[in-house]
């Protein structure tokens, strides 16, 4: 059995901790959450696991082989220390999380031997989707990125927009053209710019997470689009990364190293 602790007890972290319950050959032992103290976190059919905001406390008590995060990127650096202190596989899903952050996994994951992956997005089909903007990318010279979320959404833009937009740049090998218009009657209309792309950020309730890329090139757009319409589309990839992590070595970033697109 896979012993797994869960970091966050939000919306996502609770469907991570009932999906992990049900899955054969992994045994979720622990949760972290920094915004409570020591106690007991209910799991499904009345099940309780020890909780702790203290990753290190938990780790030492529980001995983990993996934790998969759902907290904040204010709080991922000292579950990183925990990580690496204690010999633990990170299955990384807060949005944010800065490249300090990133780098110390990297290095210290690659010394230790261990596997480790941050993902912006868990779902299928918003890494096939990110998987396909790398090709068109190489064919238009401007694009836009419009992602949609639920209005609790604390950041923008998403994970999810920034990682697409950097790919895409990378992909292309240059910045993107885009129009900067002459006049602006509302600052921020044209969205932030990354990489020559502008992304546009909506939050209001009825949306989980979406995203379209829209390419645009001489008497033709192209438009590429995913939609999560429930928290549920993750778990897959979350349960994929947490049985995948087992076996490699070194951070990977993205779900697409996880299932054979990089």
């Amino acid at each position: 059995m896979t012993r797994v602790v869960v970091s966050g007890t939000g919306q996502m972290g609770t469907l991570v901790l009932h999906t992990l319950e049900a899955e054969p050959g992994i045994e979720p032992v622990g949760v972290v959450e920094p915004q409570h103290p020591e106690g007991e976190a209910a799991g499904a059919a009345g099940a309780a696991y020890p909780m702790s905001p203290d990753p290190m406390v938990l780790f030492e008590r529980v001995k983990p082989e993996v934790v998969v995060d759902f907290t904040n990127a204010a709080f991922t650096p000292k579950l990183a220390d925990a990580v690496l202190a204690h010999g633990v596989r990170p299955v990384i899903g807060t949005s944010g999380v800065d490249e300090g952050t990133v780098t110390r996994l990297r290095e210290g994951l690659g010394r230790r031997k261990l596997g480790g992956v941050v993902v912006p997005n868990f779902a299928i089909g918003a890494v096939l989707l990110m998987h396909l903007t790398t090709i068109a990318a190489r064919y238009f010279d401007s694009a836009e990125i419009i992602e949609l979320h639920h209005d609790r959404k604390v950041d923008a833009p998403s994970g999810t927009a920034l990682a697409t937009a950097r790919m895409m740049r990378s992909a292309r090998g240059r910045d993107f053209e885009h129009n900067v218009p002459s006049t602006t009657h509302i600052a921020g209309t044209r969205g932030g710019t990354d990489g020559g792309i502008p992304i546009h950020s909506v939050r209001l309730p009825g949306f989980v997470a979406h995203q379209e890329v829209i390419f645009g090139g001489v008497g033709q757009t192209l438009v590429l689009r995913h939609d999560s319409t429930g928290r549920d589309s993750f778990m897959p990839g979350v349960v994929l990364a947490v049985r995948e992590v087992l076996k490699r070595e070194g951070l990977a970033v993205g779900l697409d190293e996880l299932i054979g697109l990089r």
